[in-house]
């Protein structure tokens, strides 16, 4: 005969919890329920239909005519409620050996297939150089190729109180298949931030040694990582590291560094999207969002391999910006390392970012061509331009070319 309740044990909850105590007192009978209750697992939640709606609409961007045959198939399937909800395998944030990878772009776009990955986004540090490369890999594959970028800079703090330390940020831009729509005044200014900084750092250590602080520029170069250029930041985490400062507030005052708010205008001016790169690394994440927000900022990196930041999903919230993410693969010798395609990016997330991009892109465009407008001899016959059969082509020929002729982009 069962036991009765004991008293006091008016409710159900009240019921559950005294037979709780029970197995940790040692009743076998309640121990082997509380196991069997633990092996139980949750049944995944059904797709929506805006999920399942939003998947198709991808697969459709990504792989234009190539999707049809088998996504009504999945699409049923992600209907039913025992299947998770649907996917599309995207990667928006990669490096090559172009900057600090160790894999070639034509490499990182084979990996990127054999994981699946359907939208692929070349995200090189301070340079573009790799994307034409990327885009030619791609061709014969059923996978869409973003140019993008990972833009080095620096945020201060805009109070002008002098209080708080600057820090690095990194902007991530990502443009249309056809490029950026100034790309001659978009490499300018990222030669700019790659060539000025090996300059001022090589001063600053001259500067230094003369002050009795000798630091070695390779020590610089392997705290800013392989392939980055150095920065007066890691000048003074040098300084730190060799014990001439305590801190970096103390090694420099505020320099001549791009601001992030500054790469922010920058890429939304030549048709780029931005989003903030690996906020969950800043001190201040919250000011620094702020910031950028007014400059222009279109979404935050929120999503990881191990999930996504709460915390950082709620301040995307706050200040109404697209949640995204990416992996950051280099291809290091590291186990611990997520490999591309690993971070599991909602399809609505996707589709939110298709949205807001597909116009700014759209009107690069317009400006592209506005601009070739002005040079229809030089599109009739001249040997500075090649037949060109598609966006894809346009973007190789555009992000490869020397010819300022081609690459300039005058105010429409």
């Amino acid at each position: 005969m069962p036991s009765s309740p004991p008293a006091g044990a008016s409710t159900e909850e009240d019921a559950a919890i005294a037979t709780s105590a029970a197995a940790d007192a040692g009743d076998p009978e309640p121990q082997r329920n509380k196991g069997r209750r633990r092996r139980k697992k949750r049944r995944p939640r059904a797709p929506t239909e805006e999920e399942v709606a939003a998947r198709r609409l991808v697969l459709r961007w990504a792989c234009p005519g190539r999707e049809v045959a088998t996504d009504d198939g999945q699409a049923a399937e992600a209907g039913r409620a025992r299947v998770r909800r649907p996917r599309v395998a995207v990667e928006l944030h990669a490096h090559s050996a172009r900057s600090d990878g160790t894999l070639s772009p034509a490499e990182l776009v084979e990996r990127a297939l054999r994981n699946g990955v359907k939208v692929f986004a070349l995200t090189d540090h301070d340079t573009m150089a790799g994307v034409p490369e990327a885009v030619e890999a791609a061709k014969r594959h059923p996978i869409r190729i973003i140019p993008g970028v990972e833009i080095s800079a620096v945020h201060s703090p805009s109070d002008g109180s002098g209080s708080g330390a600057e820090e690095p940020v990194h902007i991530l831009a990502y443009y249309g298949s056809w490029g950026p729509a100034r790309p001659q005044e978009l490499e300018r200014f990222l030669a700019g931030i790659r060539e000025g900084r090996y300059a001022r750092a090589n001063e600053m250590l001259l500067k230094l040694g003369g002050l009795g602080m000798p630091i070695k520029l390779e020590d610089v170069c392997k705290i800013a990582g392989n392939g980055v250029a150095p920065g007066r930041l890691h000048v003074a985490r040098a300084m730190v590291d060799a014990g001439f400062v305590e801190d970096l507030r103390q090694a420099f005052s505020r320099g001549s560094e791009p601001t992030g708010e500054s790469v922010v205008q920058l890429v939304c001016r030549t048709g780029g999207v931005t989003v903030l790169a690996h906020p969950w690394t800043l001190k201040n994440p919250g000011a620094v969002i702020k910031n950028l927000k007014a400059a222009g900022l279109h979404g935050i990196e929120v999503y990881r391999s191990d999930g996504k930041v709460s915390g950082l999903s709620d301040l995307a919230d706050t200040y109404e910006l697209l949640k995204l993410g990416g992996s950051d693969f280099h291809g290091r010798d590291d186990k611990e390392e997520p490999d591309v395609g690993s971070v599991d990016l909602p399809v609505l997330s996707v589709f939110k970012f298709l949205e807001i991009a597909k116009p700014i892109w759209h009107n690069a465009i317009k400006e592209i061509f506005a601009s070739m407008s002005e040079r229809t001899t030089d599109l009739n016959g001249s040997n500075g331009f090649r037949r060109i059969c598609s966006a894809g082509d346009f973007c190789i020929l555009r992000l490869s070319s020397e010819d300022p002729d081609l690459t300039s982009a005058s105010e429409v």
